[in-house]
């Protein structure tokens, strides 16, 4: 059984979770245009090694991040968002 821990809730089925894309950036939304914007909400790197994502934990509806080494598929590390977690 393949498992994911969550933060709030800890260890669980990953049968439990949503994957919700790659974590980015939010750009300025007053100072980006309308290309740089639809990039952000439409384009992933999709790059191979280890890459930030948005994760679900459905039943409790919590949204966290998680480091995953997408060529291992083995994720890194789970954590809470906030603006102090990614900034790194």
């Amino acid at each position: 059984m393949k498992t994911l821990l969550c933060p709030l809730n800890g260890i669980r089925n990953i049968d439990e979770f949503i994957y919700g894309g790659e974590y980015h950036v939010e750009p300025d939304r007053k100072q980006v245009d309308r290309k740089a914007w639809a990039e952000h909400v439409f384009f992933d790197t999709n790059s191979a090694g280890v890459v930030t994502e948005w994760w679900c934990h459905t039943p409790s509806s919590f949204w966290f991040l998680a480091d995953r080494d997408t060529v291992t598929d083995e994720v890194i590390n789970t954590y809470p968002f906030s603006i102090d977690s990614v900034e790194r």
